[in-house]
Parts: C-alpha cells; structure tokens; sequence
C-alpha cells in the first residue's frame, strides 16, 4: 500500500517537486538534494533524500556554521510547509520508509537511546507520525519517544489513515515546524533531554 499511494503521490506532486526543485537550484544552487544516513528498520542505515533547506557556510575555523545561521528563507518556507521531505517518497519506493512511522532520526542518537526509546526501530520510519501530528518539533525528546513507541505497539491500517489526515491539517496550518528558540529541534543528549 505504501508503495502504491508514493507513486500516485509522486505523481500528483511532480509539478510541485518540479518547482521546489527549480527554486532550490536558483536560490541554493548545487546539490539540490541532501542525502544523509539515518537508522531504518531494526536501525539499519539507509539513505534518505531531502531537499536542501540550508547554505554550507563555515565559520573561519572551517566549521559548518549552526543551523540557524545556515537555514536560508526559502528552508524556513519548505520546512514549515513540509515541502522539503517531498524527496522522501523514493525512498518509501525503495521500501526504506513507510509514509507513516517514527521519523528517522540522525545515526549518532543510536547510542543514546534507552532500550524503550530503541523501540522506535521496530517498525520502518516515516515521512510523517503519530508524534509529528502530537506537536512535532515542539514536544520533548521524551515526548516524542513515548509517542513513537505508542505508534509502534498501536499500529493499524486506520491509525495512518488517521495520521495521514492530521498530517494534512499539521502542514496547512505549519503547527510545530520548531522547538521554542531553536531552527529545528534541540540536539537529542540522551533520556531526559
């Protein structure tokens, strides 16, 4: 199902990814895309596509500058429409993600997590979840957590029909795009953080 509804999506949104692509490549440049290893299922790696949302300036140190110095005003619009994930659904092709599940996190949190927050891994990750349409990026780490390991014991075929649905109404009105003083969400430093 997962694989039939990414393909009528990419090509609902093929003129949408289309311009997106156009902007990015005018107000970016090259590479359009972002690609960077996240933990999949039973948290192997795997390589998912993004839109790139921000500059790859470096302080005099030669240090990628941090996120909020680097995110451009067009990433603060693709992020909070969601726009940049469109690439996502080939990698919901390839059978790395589902559309709804946890979302893959980056690979240096693998180590941080309690073997409960580890269960998040159980299920393949998704475009959208049950803790993006709870709060997003404005709910604890724990928080989230909890949600993502609630999903997992509570899946069904009418629980993502649900998410997908509060998805849409999450990106219309852009609720929970950033955490309170932050361009995304604050580095996750282990239980309790």
């Amino acid at each position: 199902m997962d694989v039939v509804l990414a393909l009528v999506l990419l090509v609902l949104f093929l003129p949408l990814f289309a311009l997106v692509f156009l902007l990015v490549w005018i107000f970016l440049g090259s590479p359009i895309l972002f690609f960077q290893e996240r933990p999949g299922l039973y948290a192997r790696k795997m390589r998912m596509a993004k839109f790139r949302t921000m500059t790859d300036g470096r302080g005099k140190d030669g240090e990628l500058l941090p996120d909020a110095e680097r995110l451009t005003s067009l990433g603060i619009f693709l992020r909070s429409t969601s726009l940049d994930e469109l690439p996502e659904l080939w990698n919901v092709l390839k059978g790395d993600m589902s559309l709804v599940g946890p979302r893959p996190l980056l690979v240096e949190y693998l180590p941080l997590y309690s073997a409960q927050q580890a269960r998040r891994h159980e299920v393949r990750p998704g475009i959208t979840g049950w803790a993006q349409v709870k709060g997003r990026n404005t709910l604890s780490w724990d928080e989230k957590f909890e949600l993502d390991v609630w999903y997992v014991d509570n899946q069904t075929i009418w629980l993502d029909i649900k998410i997908l649905f509060l998805t849409v109404k999450t990106v219309l009105f852009r609720k929970g795009v950033s955490a309170d003083g932050e361009a995304t969400m604050s580095k996750f430093t282990g239980p309790g953080s």
